[in-house]
């Protein structure tokens, strides 16, 4: 066969593919953000060590952010408590065994996560919530993730 030929075919079927995807694609579900109404002002986070181990300030506007976005940023002075995270980005086969001894220990944490990692591996943070940890979004306005459906 003509090399020529084998190449239009090629290119044939590559550009019947790119129609297809864009044309199967569901275009409704893509919904237009309004980022009018969004600030763009840079807002630091840190804390301020305070004497005596007292608990740090964390500052006005941080404190109030907090508080909008139902975060925990500081426990109870009156306590205490020690809060186990995870900052748990991406998968990179410990999450499972971390799970498990959390169980056995009778001990739950806070596991942070990406969409990303809800979406490649909706099993595992099915888990996380069943074994009565705390999953939410990895981000600055968390909100929590009780529903995977």
């Amino acid at each position: 066969m003509n090399k020529n030929i084998i190449k239009i075919i090629i290119l044939t079927i590559l550009i019947g593919l790119i129609t297809w995807c864009i044309f199967s694609y569901e275009w409704e579900s893509v919904k237009p953000v309004n980022t009018q109404n969004l600030s763009s002002k840079k807002i630091e986070w840190g804390i301020k060590r305070n004497k005596d181990n007292q608990q740090p300030d964390v500052g006005a506007i941080n404190e109030q952010m907090m508080k909008e976005s139902d975060s925990i940023y500081l426990g109870s002075k009156d306590k205490k408590v020690i809060y186990l995270t995870f900052d748990s980005g991406y998968e990179a086969g410990y999450t499972e065994d971390i799970l498990n001894t959390l169980k056995e220990q009778n001990v739950t944490a806070t596991f942070f996560i990406t969409a990303h990692y809800l979406n490649t591996d909706p099993e595992l943070v099915q888990k996380m919530i069943d074994n009565g940890n705390i999953v939410r979004k990895s981000h600055c306005k968390s909100s929590l993730l009780t529903k995977l459906r």
